[in-house]
């Protein structure tokens, strides 16, 4: 029986973070669902459809070459609805940092009481991903700074050229 997981986030942009928490949690639960949040509170930089779009691309070649299957929808309420209404029992999470931590571990026992029947587990962000986050990224690429080490080629070509007001 694969047993199928949950992973969502904003991916805006998809970072090679994202990618190892998604290439690690794939291999170990044989399914995973990446759910791109579409809060509408929020104001992400990348539409939700260019975010999906990268992450398929991303994703396509390491279901390929881990045997694994990685499907990307996009979601706008609860996360652990989200994964049970997409058959999910695991909810995976990354964590870079204490902070993370102490906030994952809120969220995770907040999860457990809605739904008991789905579990959640931590992936520890691989020593070289540590420091990545999302914000930090658009910023280093508003300001002229190289990307390239924390994004993949697409990413980093599609937010290039968000920034610089047009999209190729």
């Amino acid at each position: 029986m694969t047993r199928s997981g949950f992973y969502s986030g904003s991916f805006d942009p998809v970072s090679y973070g994202h990618l190892d928490v998604i290439e690690r949690s794939a291999r170990l639960l044989g399914r995973l669902v990446v759910g791109v949040g579409v809060h509408h509170g929020k104001t992400p930089l990348f539409s939700w459809q260019e975010r999906v779009e990268m992450l398929e691309a991303e994703t396509r070649v390491i279901a390929a070459r881990d045997s694994t299957q990685i499907e990307v929808v996009t979601f706008d309420g609860l996360s652990v609805d989200a994964a049970r209404i997409h058959g999910a029992t695991v909810l995976v999470r990354g964590l870079r940092d204490a902070t993370d931590f102490d906030y994952e571990m809120q969220m995770a026992g907040t999860n457990a009481t809605l739904a008991p029947d789905v579990e959640t587990i931590f992936f520890a962000a691989a020593p070289q991903h540590r420091h990545i986050a999302s914000k930090f990224i658009r910023q280093i690429a508003a300001m002229g700074g190289d990307i390239d080490q924390f994004v993949p080629p697409l990413a980093a070509k599609r937010l290039r050229a968000k920034l610089a007001g047009s999209i190729s």
